[in-house]
């Protein structure tokens, strides 16, 4: 079941894209609410989990997180923030940047491995994080209406990134779970950050921004309480 909300995050996001892609306005505030829900579920729920591991260090692997995300910004070129005007306009994405998305969900995907709970709070993170980045990936495959082998390619290959790290996860010992938990909260803290914290135009208040963020917040902590640990 976790596996196909996954995937269907990752469909539901690149329809969505497909079909409202030419809404800019639209896709950077889905990016801002999924950052202020995204932010909301690591402090309130990923960090606390990393901590009571009781490793006194296991912070490092928190910043471990930041930095890996910074290396793969480096290949996606900011396309997960809504960065991808840069990019060929032959709906083309070069190899290096489907790689760094790859290797970013796969990630994503590894403390799943021993998840029972069907929407827990961490996969609510993902999938809440997987609907923005998907609708800028169908907004830019498809921006021509064309439905290529090339498009469905790439979406099939991150729509299965996470499954695939989640199905690899369970090979290794359970106890590394807040190893995997640590870097992947690092990554989240790192994107939902860059998204919030983008600089406003002259540096202004930019009370929708403020707004969404808030929003975002609100649907995280709503979930959490419905979520009994």
């Amino acid at each position: 079941m976790i596996i196909v909300l996954l995937i269907l995050s990752v469909l539901a996001g690149v329809f969505l894209g497909k079909f409202f892609g030419n809404k800019e306005i639209f896709a950077k505030n889905l990016l801002i609410l999924s950052a202020g829900f995204l932010i909301t579920i690591c402090v309130n729920e990923v960090f606390p989990a990393v901590y009571q591991s009781g490793d006194a260090n296991i912070g490092i692997w928190v910043i471990v997180g930041v930095l890996l995300q910074m290396l793969l910004e480096h290949l996606t070129k900011g396309f997960e923030h809504g960065h991808f005007h840069h990019h060929s306009d032959q709906g083309i994405l070069p190899v290096a940047l489907i790689l760094g998305m790859f290797v970013h969900a796969f990630i994503e995907g590894f403390p799943l491995a021993y998840e029972t709970e069907v929407l827990s709070p961490y996969l609510q993170g993902i999938i809440f994080h997987n609907l923005p980045i998907s609708f800028i990936l169908g907004a830019f495959l498809f921006k021509n209406k064309k439905l290529s082998g090339y498009s469905w390619l790439i979406i099939s290959l991150f729509a299965l990134a996470s499954p695939f790290g989640m199905i690899l996860g369970a090979y290794f010992d359970m106890s590394l779970q807040p190893y995997f938990m640590a870097v992947v909260g690092g990554i989240f803290l790192h994107i939902s950050s860059v998204i919030i914290f983008e600089s406003n135009k002259n540096h202004n208040v930019n009370w929708s921004k403020i707004g969404l963020v808030i929003l975002g917040v609100a649907l995280a902590v709503l979930g959490h309480s419905f979520h009994h640990h």
